[in-house]
């Protein structure tokens, strides 16, 4: 019987959903060292000026910073080396097809563990204007403004 897989999360792009659009999100696996897993499971990453580069076919995450494992001496890697991506070569073509033709962009949203792996979900990306992002803001202003007057209206 199989059991459902848990998911935990590590650490999430909040910078990523304001300064983008996200079209699309794939979940892909991430190739990494034993102490980077130890190092993530103390949540010691940072995402926020990470992005996805497609070279030769591969797909490689550059920019994320994973900080050194404290217990981890002469095994510890550079903590912003780039870091090979698991997809299947369909999903890469895929993405690949959508970044050339539409000038889009590939983002890391979010670090996980799935089960004992560690997934990243990448988000195929518009980049934002900037009156995109006040109306944003407007309408989260107005959100929460709504929110308390409810709250407010209930006592």
């Amino acid at each position: 019987m199989e059991q459902k897989k848990q998911l935990r999360t590590i650490a999430q792009n909040k910078k990523a959903r304001h300064d983008y659009f996200v079209i699309e999100s794939i979940e892909a696996g991430i190739s990494l060292a034993g102490t980077e897993v130890k190092s993530l499971r103390a949540g010691n990453v940072n995402l926020k000026d990470s992005w996805c580069d497609i070279y030769k076919g591969e797909v490689f995450l550059r920019g994320m910073h994973i900080s050194p494992y404290e217990k981890g001496n002469i095994f510890n890697r550079d903590p912003v080396r780039e870091r090979k991506l698991l997809l299947h070569k369909r999903e890469i073509y895929h993405l690949l097809g959508q970044i050339k033709q539409e000038g889009l962009t590939l983002i890391p949203l979010s670090l996980y563990f799935k089960g004992q792996h560690v997934k990243v979900q990448l988000g195929l990306c518009k980049g934002k204007k900037l009156y995109d992002k006040r109306a944003d803001m407007a309408n989260k202003a107005a959100k929460r403004d709504i929110q308390r007057a409810l709250k407010e209206r209930s006592r």
